[in-house]
């Protein structure tokens, strides 16, 4: 099955179009030989759907049966994945130790499929959302729409099911600040978990920001964090240049022949 995929592009990045960079996820995606379509900033419904579309045209005349996949997987089917996943939570007994689940939003499936089981199952959880892009608005927008696809708009709203958290996205999508990436860095070193600067990184900061200064905005003490990914982000390059400026203390050079008498390592 041959893959495509539509990615918002800077003009520079087009002008290196025969270079276009391999790191983090468009490394996988080229090592799969995944064909990358171009594309200006923009909407979903009016830059990315449209040449999703041509693209989809373009296969089907070769004979192809191309399936769009919009931004996420968030929509009626990807919707089901998220539902599946807190039933299989539910089947581990696992959510009865916890009072919140806190996850990350960046297109409003993944908040949408687990606000949606946890109210369907009459869960006493609360969900909350971490915006690592867009606002509120648009999210909220995006469960009403989904509530609407299961014929449940007309019993509960977006806000009764989920609480999308706004003031953590930075300066925008894929932009991150030097105190996040301290975060990160004190996250894994700490706990062996690793986060990532677009998604999970910013979301757990905000998680742990509002448990110290808004404890009023979460049901208990005992939060679940779901992790949704992200993980190559964090080989894209720039968490690497910034550990490599800041983390000398932790090197130690035991190159030479006489080894046993180098400075030894830092606790």
């Amino acid at each position: 099955m041959d893959c495509h995929l539509i990615v918002r592009s800077q003009q520079s990045d087009v002008e290196k179009i025969n270079c276009f960079p391999c790191t983090g996820n468009v490394l996988l995606d080229r090592m799969v030989d995944t064909g990358i379509v171009l594309a200006p900033y923009g909407g979903e419904e009016t830059v990315l759907m449209p040449r999703a579309k041509k693209l989809a045209e373009e296969l089907a005349a070769r004979g192809k049966k191309p399936f769009i996949i919009p931004i996420g997987g968030s929509n009626a089917v990807g919707l089901w994945g998220y539902m599946t996943a807190f039933q299989e939570m539910m089947s581990q007994g696992l959510l009865e130790n916890f009072d919140d689940i806190v996850l990350a939003v960046g297109s409003g499936g993944s908040a949408a499929g687990l606000a949606i089981a946890n109210y369907l199952n009459g869960s006493p959880l609360k969900v909350h959302a971490v915006c690592i892009a867009d606002d509120s608005d648009l999210f909220y927008g995006i469960v009403e729409r989904d509530l609407k696809t299961l014929l449940l708009d007309t019993e509960v709203s977006a806000r009764d099911i989920v609480d999308i958290v706004d003031g953590y996205k930075g300066e925008g999508y894929g932009i991150t600040s030097d105190k996040v990436y301290d975060f990160i860095v004190s996250v894994s070193g700490s706990s062996g978990i690793v986060l990532d600067p677009t998604y999970t990184g910013k979301a757990v900061y905000g998680m742990i920001d509002m448990m110290n200064t808004q404890p009023e905005r979460f049901k208990g003490r005992r939060v679940l964090f779901i992790h949704t990914g992200g993980i190559f982000g964090a080989y894209d390059g720039r968490l690497g240049d910034r550990l490599a400026q800041t983390s000398s203390g932790r090197v130690v050079d035991w190159t030479g022949d006489e080894f046993s008498s180098c400075p030894p390592m830092p606790k």
